[in-house]
C-alpha cells in the first residue's frame, strides 16, 4: 500500500447514520481526503459540502482509500454490503464499528482473512457529538501492525484511541460490559430519583448527591478488582450478610411508598444465593461467583 502522510491518509467511511456521520465529519476535520458511501445518498449532503467524496457504490468507496471504516446497523449488515466485493478489498484494513457480540467479530475476522484484509473490530464508547473530542473514546482489537499504521488517523476520532488486543473479539466484550455498567447505574439513579420524589424531593437535587457516591465507589471498584483477580475476599467495609440486610431496608422502602421494588429485589435474589453458597462473611467483590454462571449451572 501507498505510504500516505500520516496527517492526511485518506480514509472511507461506510454507513452514514448519526455516528457514522460524525465519523466522516472528524476525518474531515483533520483534513484527511474522505470518502463516504450510504445506501441513501442524501445523508452525505452535508459531508460533501464541507469536502467529502460520494462514491457510486460500496465497491468505489472501498477502492479510494487504504483505511475503511463501516458503521451500519449490524453485522450481517456489514457482511451483505462487503462479501460481493472479492478483489477489492484485498490489501484494506477494515475496521468495523458496527456493534454486536464477540463472536460475530470473532467470525467476521475469519471471513475478512479469506478476502484478504485484514480487519480490525471496534467499539464508540461515545455519542455522535462527541466524536472528535477529548471525550470520545473509541477501543479496537485485532492485527497490531494494521492497528499502528493507522493509529494516527484514527485518533481523529477522538483522543481516547485505545488499542486492547490481537483478540478480535476484546472491543465487543469491553463494550456490552461498559453497557451493563451504564444501565445499572443509569437504573439505580433513575429508582432513587422516583424514591425520593415521594417526598418532594426534584432529581435536579438528587443528582449532585449521588454523583458523589458515584466517586465513592469508584475507589471501591478498584480495590474490588484486586480481590477478584486473586480470588480472595475479605470484608474490608462490609460482610454481604450486611448488605443483604440493607438491600431488604431498600425493598422494603420501595413497596411501602409504592415505587416498583423489582430491581432490588433482583439484586437481593442474586444475593440470598451468595449467602445460601457460604460467603454471607465475605466481602461483596465475593458476588462475582454469582455472575460468573448462567442461572442453569447454579448449585
Amino acid at each position: 500500500m501507498p505510504d500516505f502522510d500520516a496527517g492526511h491518509a485518506p480514509v472511507t467511511v461506510i454507513g452514514l447514520g448519526l455516528m457514522g456521520q460524525a465519523l466522516a465529519g472528524a476525518f474531515l476535520k483533520d483534513g484527511h481526503p474522505t470518502t463516504v458511501w450510504n445506501r441513501s445518498p442524501e445523508k452525505a449532503e452535508q459531508l460533501t459540502t464541507r469536502g467529502a467524496t460520494l462514491a457510486g457504490s460500496v465497491g468505489d468507496a472501498v477502492a479510494a482509500s487504504p483505511l475503511v471504516l463501516v458503521c451500519v446497523s449490524d453485522y450481517e449488515a456489514v457482511r451483505e454490503l462487503l462479501d460481493p466485493l472479492g478483489d477489492v478489498l484485498a490489501d484494506r484494513v477494515v475496521v468495523n464499528l458496527t456493534s454486536g457480540t464477540s463472536q460475530q467479530a470473532r467470525d467476521t475476522a475469519e471471513w475478512a482473512a479469506r478476502q484478504g484484509c485484514a480487519y480490525i473490530d471496534g467499539a464508540i464508547l461515545a455519542i455522535p457529538p462527541a466524536i472528535g473530542t477529548a471525550d470520545a473514546v473509541v477501543i479496537y482489537s485485532g492485527p497490531r501492525p494494521a492497528f499502528d499504521t493507522h493509529e494516527p488517523t484514527l485518533r481523529s476520532l477522538g483522543v481516547g484511541t485505545t488499542y486492547l488486543g490481537a483478540d478480535h473479539g476484546l472491543s465487543s466484550l469491553y463494550d456490552v460490559a461498559m453497557l451493563g455498567f451504564m444501565w445499572s447505574v443509569l437504573n439505580g439513579f433513575l429508582h432513587g430519583a422516583a424514591l425520593l420524589g415521594t417526598a418532594q424531593v426534584d432529581a435536579a437535587t438528587v443528582a449532585p448527591f449521588l454523583n458523589q457516591g458515584i466517586g465513592t465507589m469508584a475507589g471501591w471498584m478498584t480495590a474490588y478488582a484486586d480481590q477478584i483477580d486473586a480470588g480472595k475476599y475479605p470484608a474490608v467495609d462490609s460482610t454481604i450478610d450486611t448488605h443483604l440486610a440493607a438491600m431488604e431496608h431498600l425493598i422494603q422502602e420501595s413497596e411501602s411508598l409504592g415505587i416498583n421494588a423489582e430491581l432490588p429485589r433482583f439484586v437481593k435474589t442474586l444475593t440470598d444465593r451468595a449467602v445460601a453458597e457460604g460467603r454471607g462473611g465475605d466481602g461483596y467483590a465475593a458476588m462475582i461467583e454469582q455472575f460468573r454462571r448462567p442461572a442453569a449451572a447454579r448449585p
